[in-house]
């Protein structure tokens, strides 16, 4: 674990998590995770949020050596998830008098997940706007319902003026992985708090009006520099607006014709001056990533094998995932493939019905079994279509 520092008061609890494969059980994250909880050290002693199962003992330890000894007074509830939720039983047994702190709907999950002696008589319910003061340190309470569950919300810390923003502005990875922020952050936001966007949006103009020196997630690095780009790529992403000129190729192809031709798109767009075509097999590549690149780009090209009078499963898994994800404000070409009833086309077209603002480049492609001369052409107009 590198060294996390916040300031003097405020101590960095969490820990990373190396050898996790699956990320809720879903997402690749073969740089790990980090689940991050804090220490406020004050008259009172006050703790954002626990961590995972899996690093229990770790947290508890930290929590320990940042105590030095002494009691915690107050634990904040962001997120009832398990994965911030997890130990709050074991915190609440280990000091007895300590309050929990969370809104109306915490309280309504906790005892869901978990059976906590008097929480009746310990628990402080918070609405919009309240605060706690333990010292010298001031907590404004600030509610981010479905960002991304509906008991939500986020923590100002008036004094020194940090915004701990729960699962806003976190990624995959953990702290001490060498990579770009924007990458794992967009397909953590997408893939997390893609469906969200009305609600992101709602939490970004609340924020607005606050002093923001800090962001602290329970995800990722904590956020000191710079804030005016990680807020404008948040701003922009739940917005559904494009992030980067580009044409996202996504193919799902069965014995490698498709393929084939999708490699062949991708040359063709390049040599006719598109700025930049990413590509993707949905049968071998990050699903989850695949949806990163989809909100990313502007145009997008679907490319799929007909399958069972419908469509191949990888391409119609991802379609879902676009659905589930409110996937919107988008050009989208298609390309169907098939030897006797090509179907894929009508299927992705249903689909793409479903969402937001999509505007589908006709005609549609179709090839019979493999590339010729005919649907080459076809191939080359769609091309052309998409770069005007």
């Amino acid at each position: 674990m590198k060294d996390i520092t916040i300031s003097e008061d405020i101590i960095y609890i969490g820990a990373d998590d190396k050898t996790i494969d699956l990320f809720e059980s879903q997402y690749e994250v073969p740089n790990g995770m980090s689940y991050n909880s804090y220490l406020i050290k004050d008259e009172k002693n006050l703790v954002m949020d626990t961590i995972d199962r899996r690093k229990t003992d770790e947290w508890v330890h930290n929590l320990e050596v940042g105590l030095n000894g002494q009691n915690v007074d107050y634990l904040v509830v962001s997120h009832m998830e398990p994965d911030h939720a997890y130990n709050i039983g074991l915190l609440a047994e280990k000091f007895p008098n300590m309050k929990i702190i969370g809104n109306d709907k915490t309280f309504t999950m906790m005892n869901q997940f978990f059976d906590i002696p008097n929480l009746d008589e310990r628990k402080i319910v918070v609405k919009e706007g309240d605060k706690l003061k333990i010292g010298k340190h001031t907590l404004q309470f600030i509610m981010a319902p479905m960002v991304h569950w509906p008991e939500v919300m986020v923590t100002y810390e008036e004094t020194e003026k940090i915004l701990f923003s729960a699962d806003g502005f976190g990624k995959f990875g953990a702290l001490d992985a060498e990579e770009d922020w924007a990458c794992e952050a967009r397909r953590y936001y997408f893939n997390i708090c893609g469906k969200y966007g009305a609600q992101v949006q709602s939490l970004l103009k609340k924020a607005s009006t606050l002093d923001i020196k800090m962001i602290c997630p329970l995800h990722g690095p904590i956020l000191k520099d710079n804030l005016e780009y990680y807020i404008g790529k948040y701003d922009i992403w739940s917005k559904y607006e494009p992030e980067d000129e580009g044409i996202f190729i996504a193919y799902a192809s069965i014995h490698g014709n498709t393929e084939s031709a999708a490699k062949e798109l991708e040359e063709m767009l390049k040599k006719k001056g598109a700025k930049k075509v990413a590509i993707t097999d949905l049968s071998r590549d990050d699903m989850h990533e695949a949806v990163e690149d989809a909100f990313r780009y502007d145009r997008m090209i679907l490319m799929a094998s007909s399958y069972n009078m419908g469509i191949f499963t990888p391409m119609e898994q991802f379609l879902n995932h676009l659905i589930s994800k409110n996937y919107q404000n988008r050009k989208v070409g298609i390309v169907e493939n098939g030897t006797w009833a090509p179907s894929s086309g009508r299927c992705i077209k249903e689909a793409l019905g479903k969402m937001k603002n999509i505007e589908v480049y006709e005609p549609m492609v179709t090839i019979k079994s493999r590339l010729n001369d005919e649907s080459r052409k076809s191939l080359e107009e769609l091309a052309d279509t998409v770069l005007k």
